[in-house]
């Protein structure tokens, strides 16, 4: 691991280790004041309505913060967030960290002093409200802390929009680019949520099947994207007029295609947004990657992305000379 490297994994580490240490000592201080089993689940009024054994308790709760650690340290070094998200990841992480302790924390504090076999206090709101407040201090702390070291680079830092590859056009030649893309898993994922949303809807309420019901609906229009570039900028639309996603030619600085790590730098597949970058994201590979005029990316995994991006970088060439 570079120098670079490590101190960027410190600073991703270290509110992790903090908030962990702190929830440990504090545990160790007023277990003796604490019943063999403690109120561990609350509903959404702050009344306890769940139970769990001291010892349970401990297992469940200590590995949170290390293995959050691990995840943020392997997301800063080795996650390919560039730049503003790079600080932006740093900052999240402290949030991240600070939130769950303090939740974690006041867990133990209602627990105190509460008879064997009787409720334990309420988990009042504000308790939530307080570990809002400590989340946004705490990531302020560590978009901060973050400034101490250089962010990691982009695969393009230091070349203007210039560098990129263009298509020739003549004067007033038109021209456009489309390409379909998907991915097998897209619609078996969009009727296994359907089934999911349904036997909740059916067997529980459908305060819980309705809105998976609607995120199945999204997932199976786009199981089918359809990207398109042209005088309207680059376009992703799916099997139905509506959702779709359109970043016109005066937002574009300029595109790339370039290989893109799903889970590296979007954690995933689908529709991502992710600090300083959004996606729509089918699988590890080839994309046009749009970088707007804010700094934000906009990528999407589809073939023959080169002749994309080039035709793209063309038209937004016209589009600044007012052609």
């Amino acid at each position: 691991m570079t120098r670079k490297n490590l101190g960027r994994a410190t600073l991703a580490a270290l509110p992790f280790a903090l908030a962990f240490l702190v929830d440990l000592i504090l545990f160790l201080v007023l277990k003796d004041r604490l019943p063999t089993r403690l109120a561990g689940h609350f509903d959404v009024s702050g009344d306890v309505n769940g139970y769990v054994d001291r010892t349970t308790y401990v297992l469940v709760t200590a590995p949170v913060m290390p293995v959050l650690g691990v995840l943020w340290v392997l997301m800063v070094v080795g996650g390919k967030f560039y730049g503003r998200a790079h600080r932006l990841l740093i900052g999240g992480g402290w949030a991240v960290a600070a939130f769950l302790q303090y939740v974690l924390a006041a867990a133990l504090i209602v627990n105190l002093d509460a008879p064997d076999g009787s409720a334990a206090g309420r988990f009042p709101l504000w308790h939530l409200a307080v570990a809002i407040g400590a989340a946004v201090l705490a990531g302020g702390i560590g978009l901060l802390l973050a400034r101490l070291v250089p962010p990691t680079e982009g695969p393009r830092a230091g070349k203007s929009p210039a560098d990129r590859e263009r298509i020739a056009l003549a004067d007033g030649e038109v021209a456009g680019w489309a390409r379909t893309t998907g991915s097998w898993w897209l619609p078996l994922g969009g009727l296994v949520i359907v089934v999911t949303g349904t036997g909740l809807g059916y067997w529980v309420t459908w305060f819980l099947g309705a809105p998976l019901l609607v995120l199945a609906l999204l997932v199976l229009t786009f199981s089918r994207a359809h990207v398109t570039v042209d005088r309207r900028g680059l376009t992703v639309s799916g099997l139905l007029p509506w959702p779709r996603v359109q970043v016109p030619l005066e937002r574009i600085e300029a595109a790339d295609s370039r290989r893109v790590d799903a889970v590296a730098e979007f954690g995933g597949w689908g529709y991502r947004i992710r600090p300083g970058r959004t996606g729509f994201i089918v699988r590890s590979g080839e994309a046009i990657v749009a970088r707007q005029r804010s700094g934000r990316e906009f990528a999407v995994t589809v073939e023959d992305s080169g002749t994309g991006a080039a035709l793209l970088n063309t038209l937004v060439d016209r589009n600044r000379a007012g052609r």
